[in-house]
Formats: structure tokens, sequence, C-alpha cells
């Protein structure tokens, strides 16, 4: 079995293609359930960030079948995803996966987020019944060496993420959050990072829209915001002087008609608009208004590099951590491989035992000596057992064949007398 990782990223793709393979959360199950259907593959997951869509397969399979299920999944020509795909194998994958649960291949060196979503690409193939043997204890270890890099290193320390390097942008912008008022769509978890910072920023007023109000006043109360519907966004647009979006949804929230309304109602007083959502929340036309700047994820990456150096030390430690992790990997999944042998070879063994120990009984029954009855049986259970084995070792010699029987020495836990 194989462990496969094909993915599209912020390093190899354009948000373009990226928000065009990105997987809808409440339809991942059923999509890896395709996979294993359609592949006929054993195990599959899928992780589908703003950053990043990656499938991880477990199974006998060839990885442009992957990608054409990929490219047919989505609708999108296969000549389109090529040059933007990449795919790893075995060693190269779980490593591979290793480095983006730590962070160290994230837009933002080290950010945290990406745990949880790892975490959380799990849950969904565990739910939907495609995870095994293979991808469970290749999770396991990657969540194990995640934890190390954190607790080992100071990657994290002072986080800045997506939601900080917004945040920073707009203060680049208003040099005083003070007098202005965010809205932030969403209520998930980069939305309530972006509220914080902004609240620890001062922000005079904040605004939180999201699909259902519970959510949106759960996060509002607590921070001394506003909540609304999405519905409900063309009444507050105007108002807003800082637009921050970040949510699941397949289709663009904000079109270019409805801010240029807004536009109109602020006199043109410009609007600072971050989209951190892929696919995008807010139409790319937008951009052509004069009187707003919008950013979308792939923007925030000269914030986000002005604070990679402090973190490249540390991402040197922690791939050294990483390393040790894909090196316990490949020894582990190496044993893994003996199980099925040492099974067999086990129950070939019990079956011996069975046979001669009811031979024994039925000797007792008959009233045989019982001394002489477990003599035989320890006598007949002996041969047998090493009768296949002596046999494979005298051909071995006749043949010339020495390393099988230095190997035969390690097997069994021999010491054959020097000749000398």
């Amino acid at each position: 079995m194989t462990l496969l990782a094909l993915g599209i990223n912020h390093n190899t793709a354009p948000i373009a293609i990226r928000e065009r393979v990105a997987f809808v959360p409440d339809r991942i199950q059923q999509a890896l359930q395709e996979i294993c259907e359609q592949l006929q593959v054993e195990e599959a997951a899928v992780l589908s960030t703003c950053n990043r869509t990656e499938i991880y397969v477990w199974g006998a399979l060839e990885h442009d079948d992957l990608l054409h299920w990929l490219s047919q999944y989505h609708q999108v020509d296969l000549a389109e995803l090529k040059p933007f795909h990449y795919v790893l194998q075995d060693a190269s994958a779980i490593k591979h996966m290793m480095r983006v649960a730590a962070g160290l291949d994230s837009l933002v060196l080290g950010e945290p987020q990406i745990l949880g979503q790892m975490k959380a690409a799990y849950a969904d193939a565990n739910a939907s019944g495609t995870v095994g043997r293979g991808l469970h204890y290749g999770f396991q270890q990657i969540f194990n060496i995640a934890k190390r890099v954190r607790s080992e290193t100071q990657i994290g320390a002072n986080p800045v993420s997506v939601a900080f390097a917004a945040v920073s942008l707009a203060q680049q912008i208003f040099s005083n959050l003070k007098e202005d008022t965010a809205l932030l769509i969403g209520a998930g978890e980069t939305i309530e990072l972006v509220a914080r910072h902004l609240v620890n920023s001062g922000i005079k007023r904040l605004i939180v829209a999201n699909r259902t109000i519970e959510r949106a006043q759960n996060l509002a109360s607590e921070l001394g915001g506003e909540a609304v519907l999405l519905g409900d966004i063309p009444e507050y647009l105007h108002q807003a002087d800082i637009v921050i979006s970040s949510t699941a949804s397949q289709l663009p929230l904000l079109g270019k008609g409805a801010v240029e309304d807004a536009l109109k109602k602020r006199k043109h007083k410009p609007m600072f608009m971050v989209d951190i959502a892929v696919p995008r929340d807010i139409e790319a036309q937008v951009d052509e208004l004069d009187d707003v700047y919008l950013y979308t994820v792939d923007d925030l990456r000269a914030v986000i590099d002005e604070n990679r150096k402090s973190r490249e030390d540390e991402a040197k430690k922690a791939d050294l951590i990483v390393a040790e992790g894909v090196g316990q990997y490949q020894s582990e999944m190496r044993a893994l491989q003996a199980v099925s042998t040492i099974k067999a070879y086990r129950q070939k063994a019990e079956s011996l035992r069975d046979a001669e120990l009811d031979k024994a009984r039925k000797s007792l029954e008959s009233g045989i000596d019982a001394d002489a009855v477990l003599t035989q049986l320890a006598r007949a259970l002996t041969n047998k057992l090493i009768h296949y084995p002596t046999a494979k070792m005298k051909q071995a010699s006749a043949d010339g064949r020495s390393d099988v029987l230095d190997l035969s020495h390690e097997l069994l836990g021999i010491d054959v007398p020097s000749k000398n």
C-alpha cells in the first residue's frame, strides 16, 4: 500500500485556481466516499482551507487518476490543474503532512490554525468511514509531531496569522482605528481572531454578519459588537470603513453593485476590504472601484513576510523534529508490513499445537501413562515446529546461500560456535 498526497496550495497556484478546487465543508464526507468508491482505494482524507486543497489517499493508486478525479469533481479542465498541482508519496507525503500540521508550510510560518484544520480533516474522514489503519496511524504521528514542534520550539511565539496580517494592513491605511467601524462577514475561527485583534487595536464599532444570527451574537456580545444576518449587509455596508470577510460560501456575498451603492452613501469615503475566503466572498470586480482598497489572502504576503524572518531559526529546529518523525513513521510502517506474516506464522504454530494437544488428550483417555504422553507431545510439537525451517536451512547450505543461514541465526536467536 502507498500513502499519496496530492494538492494545490498558495505556493503553487493563484487564488483564482485555488477557489475552484475548494471543497464545500458540508460535502466533504460525501466526496471522500466517492474517492474510495470510484478510485477503488481503501482510505482517503481531504484538507481544504483558504490556502490549500489536499487529498490524502492510502491504497494502490496512480496519482494521475486522483488528479483526474479532482478535475471531474470540481468540473475544472485537467489541463488547467496540471501546472499547479504537486504529488508526494510515502515518506515524502508524510513529511509534507507533518510540516503542514506544524505550520511550516503555511502562508504564515508557524500559524496555529492549520493543526485544528488538519484534525478536522481527520475527523471528517473518520465520520465518512474512509479511515483505516494506514491513515489512522499516519495522522496520529502527524499530530504528535505537530505537538512536539509547538512545545519544543518557539515557532508559535508571538503568533502571526492571516487575521493578524489583515488587521495590520488596516492599521497601515487607517492610522487611528478608534474612529472607524468594522464589518466582519462570517463567525468562524478566522473572523473571531480578526475581531479580537481589532478590539485590541481599539476599533470604535464592530458589526458581525453571519448566516445564523446565533453565532454572530455569540461573538459580537463577547466583544461588545453588533450582530446582523448576511441579508442585512446592504443596510450596514455604507457604515463600514473596514470590511473583512471569511465564510465558506461557494458564491460571492458582495458584488460590485452593492459596494458601489454603499460608496455613494458614504460620499465616496474610501473603504478598506480584505477577502480572506476561498472561494472569494467579494467579487473581483469590486477592485475596479476607485474608492475601494480590496485585498485577497494572497495580498497579505508582504505583511506576513516581515514577520517571517524571526521564525526561520525556529523553523529549522522544527524541521529536525519532523525528520525524526518521518524516520519513526517509516520504521513503524516497515514493522506493520510484518504483521500479516507474523499472524500467519502464529496461526500455523497454533494449528500444530492444537493438533498435537488433541492427540495427547486421546492418549490420556486411552490410559497411556501421563508422563509418556507429555514427553511425546513435547517431542512431536518440537519436531513439527522446526521441520520446515531446518529443511530450508539445509537447502540453503547446499546451495551455498550463507546469507540465509546468517539471517536464520538472527531470526531464531541462536549462536553458532566459531569453527576456529
